[in-house]
């Protein structure tokens, strides 16, 4: 190597040397800001206890109350769920409390945030103090020289062999916290999540790559396109090699058993479409010309977001009925509602203006919620559609059982107000998408 080849690489060297360092020194910032984040949610929490002794606080409020109230002021102040919040105020709490080794090594920036939560995940069923120190003193060594990926096997073993009660009755009350749920991504997707027993789960995974190896191994007839989603096909009749990867087929057998309740390629050809099978209580926005077939215009369903024109008008047809919205055309927002059929209009009203619960933030759907009067009935409010509102259970009992306030434009905003004075205007979701320009 000659001398200025020499020197370039050493010039390169120092260069990413120097990036490097500037990272580390960043995270090390950056773990011990969160540290610090985590001291003030503690505190907000030790703040809202201490409310909730006060003799001004509403007897007839659920417990938590103050927390609820203090977490929507931060989450609406931080554009953040208060659910959210009020969660993290929890896990903020466990470390400053519980773990306080651990919160010294984030401060310091030995470890990250991400270091923290495993371990005070793995940990926090140790009760004992003697004990929990002793996780920590054994896993904070490991944390500070390993990833999070390898940290929490090791965390979790930790914590597993100085845990007073046995394991199986650990996993018997482990068991009663399987759930399932969903969330909601882009594009036309949606992941559904299940917690559930370990060995039940793995054993689901397992036959379910069984089943997709199957069917990639069978022959697949060609077919114009792939809007219906179809798990296994009659291997008699197929003539093109299957191009789907083992993930996605892994997926349409997945949602074939729930939705059909088969997997197999006799049951599949003598059954609907896997898409027929559901039923369930959705709202579509179609622009009219996209529902005649006259336009592509995207659709929007409720709770999610745009789907595709072809999907809305396959609903649109096996609809038992449509409402109609006149809508502003400069900010969007629903004006009015009807329908060939007589219903109840201003509830249909307002599940077409809301979509969701109306506090700052949350995206509680409307079957989750209840329809409130914004000033109360027992305080004359009236039963009209610019004094109701759909809010959620948690969000309801904030409103009546706080300092929260909240008045009811026109042209339906809410303006919230915080107990701090802050105020937050939550819009009708339909005009968000308008950004009308100024006259």
């Amino acid at each position: 190597m000659s001398t200025t080849d020499s020197r370039t690489a050493r010039a390169e060297r120092t260069a990413v040397g120097e990036i490097v360092e500037a990272l580390v020194d960043r995270r090390r910032r950056i773990a011990a800001l969160q540290a610090e984040e985590a001291t003030l949610l503690h505190a907000a929490q030790q703040h809202a206890l201490a409310q909730r002794n006060a003799a001004y606080v509403d007897r007839e409020a659920p417990d938590d109350i103050t927390i609820r109230s203090i977490a929507a002021e931060i989450g609406a102040a931080t554009q953040q769920s208060d659910r959210t919040i009020q969660s993290r105020m929890d896990e903020a709490s466990m470390l400053v409390t519980r773990f306080p080794a651990t919160l010294n090594a984030l401060t310091a920036g030995r470890i990250s945030r991400a270091h923290a939560a495993v371990i005070t995940d793995a940990g926090g069923r140790l009760i004992d103090d003697d004990a929990r120190a002793a996780y920590e003193a054994a896993v904070l060594p490991v944390a500070e020289r390993e990833t999070v990926g390898r940290l929490r096997p090791v965390a979790r073993r930790l914590a597993d062999a100085l845990h007073p009660t046995p394991i199986d009755d650990r996993h018997r009350d482990a068991r009663r916290q399987r759930r399932v749920w969903v969330c909601d991504r882009e594009d036309g997707i949606a992941e559904l999540g299940l917690t559930g027993p370990a060995h039940l789960v793995h054993g689901v995974y397992d036959r379910l790559t069984q089943l997709a190896r199957a069917v990639l191994d069978a022959p697949r007839p060609a077919a114009p396109d792939d809007e219906t989603i179809t798990a296994t096909v009659d291997a008699a009749s197929a003539t093109a090699p299957d191009a789907r990867r083992l993930d996605e087929v892994r997926v349409d057998v997945a949602l074939d058993l729930l939705l059909c309740g088969h997997a197999t390629a006799e049951a599949s050809v003598q059954s609907i479409p896997a898409a027929d099978a559901i039923r369930a209580r959705i709202q579509v926005t179609v622009p009219a010309m996209s529902l005649l077939g006259a336009a592509d215009e995207a659709a929007d369903l409720t709770g999610y977001g745009p789907i595709g024109p072809d999907l809305a008008r396959q609903l649109a047809g096996r609809a038992a009925g449509w409402d109609r919205l006149f809508t502003s055309p400069t900010t969007g927002a629903v004006l009015a509602i009807d329908r060939y059929r007589p219903s109840r209009d201003q509830l249909r009203m307002l599940r077409a203006r809301d979509e969701h619960c109306r506090f700052p933030g949350c995206r509680q759907p409307m079957q989750r919620c209840d329809v409130d009067h914004t000033v109360a009935r027992e305080h004359d409010g009236p039963t009209s559609v610019t004094n109701l509102a759909h809010l959620c259970r948690r969000h309801h009992t904030l409103k009546h059982h706080s300092a929260w306030r909240v008045r009811q434009r026109a042209d339906g905003i809410l303006e919230w107000t915080s107990p701090m004075g802050r105020r937050y205007d939550d819009r009708p979701a339909r005009t968000l998408v308008f950004d009308p320009a100024p006259f």
